[in-house]
């Protein structure tokens, strides 16, 4: 999978789809000279252009500015030649800028390898294989190893880099990004995921143009607003056809992923942590490690795409003991009481589940200090015994006995002002002396960058949890952070805040998977503002949205499964008129939208109409049914209704790994006149295999079943009539016969 050409001083990364190549140019260079489909093992040095503009092997040439600013460098420097978006900046001790990489050596391994303090990638010696290329710069003694992880079985590219200070002085590292591609652009669109509160991550694509142009946060968290994701492709991309590349980033913090087309009409894709008000001191002898970038090439559209990052992050990155199993169906209070609930409330809604096949009650906010609103008590994890009447262990084992597990809210990393936690501390909150901190929910954030600070969040959540039998953590984050100042750190050292605050939030959660390894942990912030490849590494799945609107979810969740899989998004069905929108959809469509996630209940049970209490226990049958297909399969987009024009449907599938069964969700958003009948077209399955398509949820009578080959339901599809109304839908299964 990784091969060196001591002629060409070429590296070549091999996927099972596609080709990654890296040449040492003449003095040293380190050059990108191709990604994409896979390619013969030829010299494809020239494709570095690096004679072009006088290069010689003299160390000063006569148009080194010309050279470096067209030249495709692996991992760009700041403050030499190369004008374009850099991926490293470097301030000596005298406060000068400039850095300049050269190739000292490299060693091959086999597996992968953790990085101290951050999520990484994993696999075994036989999985994967490690390059790290080992470049210096000599006048500042500093030396920047470049990693990359390649899978056997997936076509995926990880990379990170490592800085390291061998001279004697200190030196502060300005910008530290963990990817850099260039490539010669061909009238390429790009994608990026964009919201808002209630609407993450829908797809925006629209055309590279001259210029930078990506997405970033500065928000401390990856953010609602903008995504760390961005892809290139061919501008007649689609679903199951096309060039595409796509890059993901392993981190929940600050970050910025561009996209930059220069004057010779060529673009460089750049990702990693937001430089803006960032530096990091690297003192005599230190290093820097930068979170990892997964780098993924498809030929065959944006489908193939996504099943590789869905098998990377399913299969190489999340580690709980949940990800291969199915998780309890639960039902969260949240919109069902908001803060006002008591513990017989809390067991009426846990009896009432109890008897339609829920597994799990989950208390959400309200439960501890004086909370009877969002003005108060965020620190003081103690609980309110005037709701929670006979303790929190005695309302545990009652929902236990109703045979029920039992999960629980907590939003460690925040404090509020009206708090005992506050009025002891308020210097734990971040805060800059002598300005009235702006705040966001009536909260201010906790300073888990010093460790008193995070071992106190992290023993108030531990002990709760001691004292009880809970078996799911619901981690929430409900504001960004701002007003950056920390009595733990001195003034220089204030750009290295947003990292460690990252870091820091990572080590409680270690911590806390590891104290308690059976946890169900989910994380949350606001809803999806903290939906990101970083926090999977501690918990298998993510609160999606705080929109459950089943039609709200389409471009939600379309734009999610673009990068994740199905099993990390957090999805419950929720009451109507939906609590954000106003809407009313059917029951059942609701039930078959949340079925592509995690998959529970956000309502108060013991309201529900009978008509749709009725539906529960065939909803929590169908999960149980294909549950493990949705965990487990490929994922493929059919019909977006984000990209409709008219808006008027939306379609997808998940096959089984063994290309046995697919089970296929189709919504009638809005309907039309004069139009009775649409193909569906399911790929990826055995072109020669015949299958039932039938409709588990539907009489027979009214929607019988047909048996087609597999190349005939790729290519021209099963028929789907739709003449059932707006926000209608249908679950539809293939199985081979």
């Amino acid at each position: 999978m990784i091969s060196f050409d001591k002629d060409s001083l070429t590296f070549r990364l091999d996927t099972p789809g596609s080709t990654y190549c890296i040449s040492v140019c003449n003095g040293g260079y380190i050059g990108h000279a191709y990604y994409g489909s896979k390619i013969g093992g030829d010299d494809v040095t020239y494709l570095t252009r690096s004679t072009e503009y006088g290069f010689s092997d003299s160390p000063v040439f006569r148009e080194k500015h010309s050279f470096l600013d067209f030249f495709p460098q692996e991992y760009p420097t700041d403050g030499m030649g190369d004008f374009r978006e850099s991926a490293l900046a470097v301030c000596d001790s005298e406060g000068r800028n400039g850095i300049e990489l050269k190739y000292k050596s490299h060693r091959i391994f086999d597996g992968t390898q953790a990085i101290d303090g951050l999520p990484a990638v994993f696999a075994g010696k036989s999985d994967a294989m490690r390059l790290e290329i080992l470049t210096c710069d000599d006048v500042l003694g500093v030396e920047v190893t470049l990693v990359y992880t390649v899978f056997e079985k997936i076509d995926a590219i990880v990379r990170s880099a490592r800085i390291t200070n061998r001279s004697q002085k200190s030196v502060a590292i300005r910008k530290a990004l963990s990817a850099s591609l260039d490539m010669d652009d061909e009238n390429f669109d790009m994608i990026t995921l964009h919201g808002s509160w209630a609407r993450e991550r829908h797809i925006d694509r629209r055309a590279i143009h001259m210029g930078k142009q990506g997405v970033v946060s500065m928000r401390g968290e990856t953010s609602h607003q903008e995504h760390p994701f961005v892809a290139v492709l061919d501008r007649s991309a689609g679903h199951n056809s096309g060039r595409v590349w796509g890059i993901s980033f392993i981190y929940s913090g600050n970050f910025v992923a561009d996209v930059q087309k220069n004057q010779f009409g060529s673009i460089r894709v750049v990702m990693g942590i937001n430089p803006e008000n960032f530096t990091w001191h690297l003192g005599a002898g230190e290093t820097f490690e930068t979170p990892q970038a997964v780098l993924v090439y498809s030929d065959r559209g944006l489908n193939a795409m996504s099943r590789a990052f869905h098998d990377l992050y399913r299969n190489h990155l999340i580690r709980s003991p949940y990800k291969d199993r199915p998780r309890p169906v639960l039902i969260n209070n949240w919109e069902a009481t908001y803060f006002d609930f008591n513990t017989e409330k809390l067991l009426d809604i846990a009896r009432e589940a109890a008897k339609d096949g829920i597994q799990m009650l989950v208390m959400d906010d309200g439960w501890f200090g004086k909370r009877d609103s969002d003005n108060s008590s965020l620190g003081d994890w103690t609980v309110n015994e005037k709701k929670i009447t006979g303790g929190l262990k005695h309302l545990v084992d009652e929902v236990n006995r109703l045979g029920l597990k039992f999960g629980i809210w907590f939003e460690p990393e925040m404090i509020s002002p009206d708090s005992d936690l506050y009025r002891a501390h308020p210097d734990w909150a971040i805060q800059i002396p002598g300005r009235t901190p702006g705040m966001s929910r009536q909260q201010l954030v906790l300073d888990i960058t010093r460790k008193e600070v995070r071992d106190h969040a992290y023993g108030c959540v531990a002990g709760i949890l001691r004292s009880a039998n809970i078996e799911y953590v619901k981690w929430d984050m409900n504001r960004q952070l701002s007003d950056i100042a920390s009595a733990g750190l001195p003034p220089e050292r204030t750009g290295e805040f947003y990292h460690r605050y990252v870091l820091a939030l990572y080590e409680m959660q270690e911590r806390l998977i590891t104290e308690f390894p059976n946890l169900l942990l989910e994380n949350c912030s606001g809803g999806g503002a903290r939906f990101d490849p970083g926090m999977l590494f501690y918990s298998p799945q993510i609160w999606c949205s705080d929109d459950t609107d089943a039609i709200e979810r389409l471009a939600i969740q379309e734009g999610t499964a673009l990068v994740y899989p199905l099993s990390t998004m957090g999805a419950h069905v929720s009451v109507c008129p939906n609590h954000a929108v106003g809407r009313v959809t059917p029951f059942r469509t609701r039930g078959y939208v949340a079925l592509s996630g995690t998959f529970g209940y956000e309502l108060d049970i013991t309201k529900l109409p009978p008509e749709e209490r009725s539906e529960i226990p065939r909803q929590i049958e169908l999960y149980k049914k294909f549950g493990g297909i949705v965990r487990d399969g490929d994922y493929q987009r059919i019909i977006s209704y984000a990209e409709n024009r008219d808006g008027e449907a939306d379609c997808w599938a998940v096959v089984s790994k063994d290309k046995k069964t697919a089970l296929v969700t189709f919504v009638q958003v809005l309907n039309h006149p004069n139009f009775k009948t649409r193909f569906i077209k399911v790929q990826d399955l055995k072109a020669d295999a015949k299958y039932r398509v039938s409709f588990p949820d539907e009489s027979e009578a009214d929607f019988p079943p047909a048996i087609l080959a597999g190349a005939t339901l790729a290519n021209a599809g099963f028929a789907l009539r739709r003449d059932w109304g707006d926000f209608q839908a249908r679950l539809i299964l293939i199985e081979e016969v």
